[in-house]
């Protein structure tokens, strides 16, 4: 009548709980590095790798500023958005480099602003990624200019690789595609 629970055959599928509870364990910002770890997984080619360029709007964007560009709604707060448009808006009068047009003042207040958000991701994005290679779920090399590395630099750009279950976690992220119906002729 009740049989007891017999273990899953491997399905080709991510265990998404696996993924987080490995996360839990050793990640300081677990959601963060789940959502990072879903991006990836989202721009990840069929070999599992990200990078170094997506193409967003028809131009070429590295992956880590894509990353940032991505994650940096999750950020989003008035309060800290007023206060940062402040310090910037004082930096720029400081430095003698806000304009006088007040549209102009706007825009170059809110690309600085941008800038900030950016480096400030990036950061975030290098403590995570470095989470997610220590976890197990990605693996880090730097391509570029001159030749590919393990280490940044000389105008070489991150890739990252999806390992392990990761790896079966760009199938859970991409939506399955509708079978398609066919209709047969009817001949009579």
């Amino acid at each position: 009548m009740f049989h007891a629970a017999t273990p899953l055959e491997p399905s080709g599928s991510c265990d998404i709980a696996a993924v987080l509870e490995r996360l839990a364990q050793v990640s300081s910002r677990p959601r963060y590095a789940f959502m990072l770890l879903n991006l990836i997984a989202q721009v990840a080619g069929p070999d599992g790798s990200a990078g170094p360029w997506i193409k967003r709007d028809n131009e070429l964007v590295s992956l880590r500023d894509w990353l940032c560009d991505a994650l940096t709604p999750m950020a989003q707060r008035s309060a800290r958005n007023v206060a940062l448009a402040e310090r910037v808006h004082g930096d720029l009068v400081r430095s003698g480099l806000l304009p006088r047009d007040a549209q102009d003042a706007q825009r170059a207040v809110t690309e600085e602003m941008r800038a900030r958000i950016r480096t400030a991701g990036k950061s975030n994005l290098s403590r995570a990624v470095s989470e997610l290679v220590n976890a197990g779920f990605l693996r880090r090399h730097y391509q570029g200019y001159r030749v590919d590395h393990q280490n940044r630099g000389g105008q070489r750009h991150a890739v990252y690789t999806l390992v392990g279950d990761a790896r079966l976690l760009g199938t859970a992220v991409r939506a399955p595609t509708a079978p398609v119906q066919r209709e047969f002729a009817f001949t009579g």
